[in-house]
């Protein structure tokens, strides 16, 4: 009896470990390829060639540069990428979201994301614009879910202005109370949620069964936070580590819930550089 008692607590430790060892961040830290939109530019494949160079497996794709999805998926497979999710804008998912979904399956995708708010300078994110929005998540969320691909929201800030309630609620309440949780996940963007004054560990541990997947940049250490705009200059953009977002605790909040997929994108005015500087500085982190 004790020889099975030790070998059931033998076990129970190992599994122990695996466990915690297949939360960390580092198992699945990818690259946003939209990181080297400008390479991507003057060569597809040439970007994917350099995206390599990183020590990456996963990938997040925004677009497939001059080439067509399939001819995409073949260079990605080529090179032992495995293409997680990608960027879908709202327009595409409004003229027709069997094309997406088309598309992100001949891509190989397991998530299919939109980015941004069908905002304008005429039509701005509004408490009416976040309810319409959540019912059409419910909607194309329960499509995707048909065809075997999750569909998930990625905010940008405008999502984090006060409602009208006055309660310290925000618009991004709104999406996250009136979507279903089995149709509509969410990938934060942990710079997008800063610049706007929220914490984005309290935040991630606010909706833990909500958020899956998450961007990884840096704020300029003097940046002024407290906008909703949803932009901000390249300049205020910085390799991470060296702004003033702090990583380990926003890392251990993101593996205590479960975040599946962890992408670094940079928006800085020297990826060349800070791209391989942000991933030896992730790498070397202790939580």
């Amino acid at each position: 009896m004790k020889t099975y008692l030790r070998l059931g607590l033998a076990f129970a430790l190992v599994s122990s470990a695996v466990a915690v060892r297949a939360a960390d961040f580092r198992d699945h830290l990818g690259l946003q390829l939209y990181s080297l939109r400008a390479q991507t530019k003057e060569s597809t494949t040439g970007a994917l060639d350099l995206a390599k160079t990183y020590g990456v497996k996963e990938v997040e794709l925004a677009g497939t540069g001059s080439l067509t999805p399939d001819k995409f998926a073949a260079e990605l497979k080529s090179r032992g990428f495995t293409p997680v999710s990608g960027h879908f804008g709202w327009a595409l998912f409004e003229k027709d979201i069997a094309a997406v979904i088309k598309d992100a399956k001949t891509l190989g995708l397991k998530y299919v994301i939109i980015p941004y708010p069908p905002v304008s300078k005429e039509k701005p994110f509004t408490e009416e614009m976040a309810h319409m929005m959540a019912a059409k998540f419910n909607e194309w969320g329960a499509a995707c879910k048909k065809e075997g691909l999750k569909f998930g929201y990625h905010p940008h800030g405008l999502e984090f202005k006060p409602t009208a309630a006055g309660n310290g609620e925000v618009m991004f309440d709104i999406l996250a109370r009136e979507t279903k949780a089995d149709l509509v996940t969410y990938e934060m963007d942990v710079y997008w949620v800063f610049i706007t004054g929220q914490d984005p560990a309290k935040l991630l541990a606010k909706y833990p069964n909500r958020w899956e997947l998450l961007h990884i940049k840096d704020m300029l250490k003097d940046f002024a936070r407290g906008t909703h705009t949803g932009g901000s200059p390249a300049s205020a953009k910085v390799t991470v580590g060296e702004g003033q977002i702090q990583w380990s605790e926003v890392l251990k909040a993101a593996q205590k819930i479960g975040v599946k997929h962890y992408f670094l994108e940079d928006e800085t005015l020297t990826p060349l550089k800070s791209i391989p500087d942000s991933f030896q500085y992730l790498r070397a982190l202790k939580l």
